[in-house]
Formats: C-alpha cells, sequence, structure tokens
C-alpha cells in the first residue's frame, strides 16, 4: 500500500553483491555494527560506522546515497528529539556519537532486511529459536507472527494516511475521534480477516485442536 513496505523495512528485489550474501553473515555484520557503536561511542566511531553502512547500501545494493538517507526518515522526529536531549544533557559531542551510531545500526538493519527475502528472512529467524523449543517455544509460530506483523505494519500505515485525507477533505483533520474511530474500526477487522485466514488453514489455537473427538451413539440406543 502506497509503497510503506519499503520505507519500514520490507525487501526489495535488486541484483547488488548484498543480495548474494548469505543471511548469517549479513546478521553477524549488523550486531558487530551495534557493538562497536555502543563499545567505542565517540562522534568518529559514529560517523565512520555511519559512512560505511551508507558506502555499502549505495555499492551492495545498488542504491543512490539519497534514496539511502531516505530510509532514515520514519526515525527523524525520534533522532532530532534524541539529539535535542543529548546535547542540552550530556554535550553535542555526545548527542553526535549517540545519534550517528543509531542511525548506522538502523542502516545496517536495513541493509539486511532490504536485500533478504520475507521468507529466508523469517526462516532464519525460525532456525535462531529451534534451541527455545526445549522451554515450549514454537520456533515456527514465532516466525508466523513475525511475518504477520512486518505485513500488516504497511497496511495500518496506509490506512492511517487514507483516513487522515478522507478527514482532511471534509475538513475536519482537527478532530481525533474523526481519525481514531475509523481507524481502530479497520485495525479491528484486519485482524478478524488475519484471524479467520489463519483458522482456515488449520493455524488455531492449539487447544482447539488437541480436544478428544466427540463419540456419537451408536443409532438406536
Amino acid at each position: 500500500m502506497r509503497g510503506y513496505g519499503s520505507t519500514l523495512g520490507l525487501y526489495q528485489s535488486g541484483s547488488g553483491v548484498l543480495y548474494r550474501v548469505p543471511l548469517w553473515l549479513k546478521a553477524v555484520v549488523s550486531l558487530a555494527c551495534a557493538v562497536v557503536v555502543i563499545a567505542w561511542r565517540s562522534p568518529a566511531t559514529s560517523a565512520l560506522a555511519l559512512v560505511l553502512t551508507l558506502g555499502a547500501l549505495t555499492v551492495g545494493a545498488h542504491r543512490s546515497p539519497a534514496r539511502v538517507l531516505q530510509m532514515l526518515l520514519p526515525a527523524l522526529p525520534v533522532l532530532g528529539i534524541l539529539a535535542v536531549y543529548q546535547g542540552v544533557t550530556q554535550g553535542w559531542q555526545q548527542a553526535a556519537a549517540v545519534v550517528g551510531g543509531i542511525a548506522a545500526c538502523l542502516l545496517a538493519a536495513r541493509a539486511v532486511t532490504l536485500t533478504t527475502p520475507l521468507q529466508d528472512l523469517l526462516d532464519g529467524v525460525a532456525h535462531l529459536a529451534r534451541p527455545f523449543r526445549r522451554v515450549g517455544a514454537d520456533p515456527e509460530r514465532f516466525a508466523l507472527a513475525l511475518s504477520i506483523m512486518l505485513r500488516s505494519i504497511p497496511y495500518l500505515a496506509g490506512l492511517f494516511v487514507d483516513v487522515r485525507d478522507a478527514a482532511r477533505a471534509r475538513g475536519l483533520e482537527r478532530s481525533p475521534r474523526i481519525v481514531v474511530t475509523p481507524l481502530v474500526v479497520g485495525a479491528v477487522a484486519y485482524a478478524h480477516r488475519t484471524g479467520e485466514a489463519l483458522a482456515a488453514r488449520g493455524l488455531g489455537d492449539d487447544d482447539a485442536t488437541d480436544d478428544p473427538p466427540v463419540r456419537r451413539a451408536p443409532d438406536g440406543d
């Protein structure tokens, strides 16, 4: 819906070298980026990490620097507030280190989701969650829940924009009720449709499937 998947972190097809890198390696590098900017927090470290992630997406995913920087737009309000807070309380060098490090980590994570098909990403998550099966966890169900969440975000974001545009066209954009009510109704309807689709595929609660079958009395009794 309106390309929100590309903004919020879903896969986009391409032919860069990052598309051929194994998922585990991309995940390790992304995690290493977070470890480095936290362990060696400084403006220089954050700037270096930011340049490297920007270059990796530009060269490895064949994206222009402007398009790569646009990936940070959804997080820009939070980064701005954090920069002001850190600048006032800890100093502007600390603010540059923190905000730059977070931006680098966001781009590193975006490099993983941008160049990895959703199914491959979910399979990787399920594989990582397999050790937790010993304590009763279901890796496949966890991956399914993650898939539903990722697919729901673009839909709900698009629904919010549609409702807001409709309210603005009627001159009612300043009324929270006019915007919130249709959004809640649409979200609940979407959740019901998703639940019905899962139930139709036999993916309901375990309790519903574990109940013993009801035995019918023989005819004539």
